[in-house]
C-alpha cells in the first residue's frame, strides 16, 4: 500500500471516530465509576445487540469509565487502559465479546 493511500485511510478512520456518541449515563446508576475494568460483570450481554441502553448496563457492570465499540475491520488504537471496557460487535451488530482495555 503506497503512503498517500496509508495517509489518507488513517486520516478517514479518525475524522469517523469522532462522529461515535458516547452513551448517556445510566440512571440510578452510580455517580463515580470505579475506573477499574471488570469484564466478568457484563459477560451477560454475549449475543444481545449493541445499543445506548446496553453499552450503559455494560458500563454499570465492568464498573469501567468508558465504553468502545468495535466493530468489523474497525481500526483501533492498541493502548491498554484499565478503565476501559471494548465491545466486540459483528456485522450484524451482535454482541461477540466483551473485554477491558
Amino acid at each position: 500500500m503506497n503512503r498517500s493511500i496509508l495517509c489518507l485511510t488513517v486520516l478517514a478512520a479518525a475524522s469517523l471516530a469522532g462522529c461515535a456518541s458516547s452513551p448517556k449515563p445510566v440512571a440510578g446508576g452510580p455517580s463515580v465509576p470505579t475506573g477499574k475494568c471488570n469484564a466478568e460483570g457484563a459477560r451477560w450481554a454475549i449475543g444481545s445487540a449493541v445499543n445506548d441502553d446496553v453499552v450503559n448496563r455494560i458500563l454499570q457492570g465492568t464498573g469501567s469509565r468508558d465504553a468502545r465499540v468495535l466493530r468489523p475491520g474497525q481500526m483501533a488504537t492498541m493502548d491498554f487502559r484499565e478503565d476501559r471496557v471494548n465491545v466486540d460487535v459483528n456485522d450484524r451488530g451482535a454482541i461477540t465479546g466483551i473485554r477491558c482495555g
